[in-house]
């Protein structure tokens, strides 16, 4: 079976006036449809960089990127804007909810902006696997850090997205709180199999995933 996302000796470096930074160097990855994988590392280890560069929202220096049969280095940045739009959901560290809408607002604009339109049936199930169900038309200043989250997390899986890209999502919570929305990524994973590829500095975040790769200085060191 082909796997869902495929990485070839990929390699990034950023220049910084004159000086090269190498964030990856080398690295060879595969995640098969359906597979929770955590990368873990220490900060700069160049996991959050796999992530951009798996995602589309940046462009490796060299080596090959597949994702669902999607050879990144063929597209062109408007087709990995398309491709993102319906294929890949995104959960960062920060919630980034706008402030001005409720919490449905925030959930529902994601499928407006797909294009796809309102499906009720699968709003219904995300709302109540996540537990939000009561604070729908409460403002995200009204909302408590996991809860925040837990909206951020129903934005990024209600059009359906193939693959869930979470960078730190529990790195703004405390241990309760990361510990509810670390169980309910994985439920959304086992309910509506999802391919998850998470990354985080943090081990007791990491035992949730089926996998665990391990980066440093740039490349993987054990998988």
């Amino acid at each position: 079976m082909e796997p869902i996302i495929a990485t070839q000796d990929l390699k990034k470096i950023f220049r910084v006036g004159k000086v090269e930074v190498p964030a990856l160097r080398g690295v060879d990855l595969v995640a098969q449809e359906g597979e929770f994988l955590a990368v873990v590392g220490p900060s700069g280890c160049g996991k959050s960089t796999l992530l951009h560069v798996l995602g589309g929202l940046t462009s490796p220096t060299s080596g090959s990127v597949f994702v669902d049969g999607n050879d990144f280095s063929t597209m062109t940045d408007s087709d990995r804007t398309r491709f993102r739009r319906h294929k890949i959901g995104f959960v960062f560290q920060r919630f980034n909810l706008l402030p001005t809408l409720t919490a449905r607002q925030n959930i529902n604009i994601a499928q407006h902006i797909q294009g796809n339109g309102y499906n009720p049936h699968r709003f219904d199930a995300v709302v109540d696997m996540l537990g939000i169900r009561e604070k729908l038309e409460y403002k995200p200043y009204a909302l408590s850090g996991g809860e925040q989250q837990r909206v951020a997390i129903a934005r990024a899986v209600i059009c359906e997205p193939k693959i869930l890209l979470a960078d730190e999502p529990t790195g703004n919570l405390d241990t309760e709180n990361s510990q509810v929305v670390l169980n309910m990524i994985r439920a959304l994973n086992r309910s509506f199999r999802q391919t998850i590829l998470m990354i985080t500095h943090n081990p007791e975040a990491a035992a949730v995933a089926d996998r665990v790769v391990r980066m440093r200085d740039g490349r993987i060191v054990s998988d």
